[in-house]
């Protein structure tokens, strides 16, 4: 009996001693796990995103944000990766407790803006903003906050001073800004000033971007990169809500997400940086004054994206048209009211031409240009 003990011995020990290898594996990444506060992005020595606000301290309140968070699902029931994710800014604003979090949701290759607040006590994510390509939100400088107040802005230790619309410096606690005038529907610029670090041996003087208003409305993003200003001079007079509307610019090539497309998430149009415009001619119609035709570019996560914008001689309401991949010819179908147009431009020069179907009426036919009814 006594080799039966010992080997029985033997085999509580073996697998005791796979329980613990076990524990390291996926059997651990089950168990419960609290957000880190902070989050792991170093620009040299300088924690990029370092724990602040006056609850990040607060280990009730980081376990409540915790389980906020791990109940939370992005709009294709993707789940948050916790490990990978952190709480970038705890406290309270308004008189009511707000914390940032940076998440990761590997399921669509994205990351999440997630403001959580409380509501009788219970933590629950409020607004949720996406940004498609996954390190684009922890390696910004300056992320975009709306709460009970305004427009406010959270910005990383690399920040030495912000520029809201006025060109006036924001006073900030913490890293977060106290309210910001932002008007609804239309873009206005904010500008920040960078520190000298590893990656920035001189700092920047001027971090250009573009808030495209408080009307744009979550998962996407208000913030636009726009380092030339050009930007700031293709959107004037733009109504932004339209540009990103189902059948606007920004908002009209819908994000695919494996072989489905997903309606509830940031379009493959929406912009990221490099907006510019160029003008491509003039087209009159009915009589009227002559209206611009303007081609407007842009940087998304899935490339460059262009649309054309009809400025009406009279002063009216400019019209846009959907968005198109960047082609050597562009096709564009111009919803104006009452003569809807096709448009089709491409880059002019001795050895291109464009031949339509014989009788095709044409509103402007040049080099590089030619506008159907």
């Amino acid at each position: 009996m006594a080799p039966v003990r010992r080997h029985g011995k033997t085999a509580a020990a073996l697998l005791t001693l796979l329980l613990a290898a076990t524990a390291c594996g996926p059997v651990a990444e089950r168990q419960p796990r609290d957000l880190r506060v902070g989050y792991d992005s170093l620009d040299g020595s300088l924690r990029v995103w370092p724990p602040r606000g006056t609850l990040a301290g607060d280990a009730t309140v980081t376990s409540a944000v915790t389980d906020a968070v791990r109940d939370w699902r992005s709009p294709a029931d993707d789940r948050v990766h916790l490990p990978s994710s952190g709480i970038l800014w705890s406290g309270e604003v308004d008189g009511a407790p707000l914390a940032l979090v940076a998440a990761t949701v590997p399921g669509e290759s994205a990351s999440w803006l997630l403001q959580v607040t409380a509501d009788g006590g219970r933590y629950a994510v409020s607004r949720a903003t996406e940004y498609t390509d996954p390190g684009y939100l922890v390696y910004s400088d300056v992320l975009p906050v709306q709460t009970a107040g305004g427009r406010r802005y959270l910005t990383s230790a690399r920040v030495e001073r912000l520029l809201g619309p006025d060109g006036r410096a924001l006073v900030n606690t913490d890293g977060l800004t106290e309210p910001v005038d932002v008007p609804p529907c239309r873009a206005v610029p904010v500008t920040a000033t960078l520190r000298a670090t590893d990656s920035l041996p001189r700092g920047r003087a001027a971090d250009r971007l573009l808030d495209l208003g408080t009307g744009i409305s979550d998962p996407r993003y208000p913030l636009v990169r726009d380092e030339s200003g050009s930007g700031r001079r293709a959107l004037t007079g733009l109504d932004t809500c339209l540009l990103a509307a189902e059948d606007g610019p920004f908002g009209s090539v819908p994000r695919r997400i494996g072989d489905r497309d997903a309606p509830r998430s940031v379009p493959s149009s929406w912009p990221m940086a490099k907006l510019s415009v160029r003008t491509l001619g003039e087209v009159a119609l009915g009589g009227g004054e002559p209206a611009e035709l303007e081609q407007l570019s842009w940087e998304t996560a899935d490339g460059t994206m262009t649309a054309v914008v009809h400025r009406p001689g009279g002063g009216g309401a400019p019209v846009v048209s959907p968005a198109d991949r960047s082609n050597p010819l562009q096709a564009y179908v111009l919803p104006v009211p009452g003569q809807p147009l096709v448009v089709l431009s491409w880059r002019a020069n001795r050895d291109s031409s464009l031949s339509v179907p014989p009788g095709t009426p044409r509103l402007v036919d040049r080099p590089g240009l030619v506008v159907v009814p």
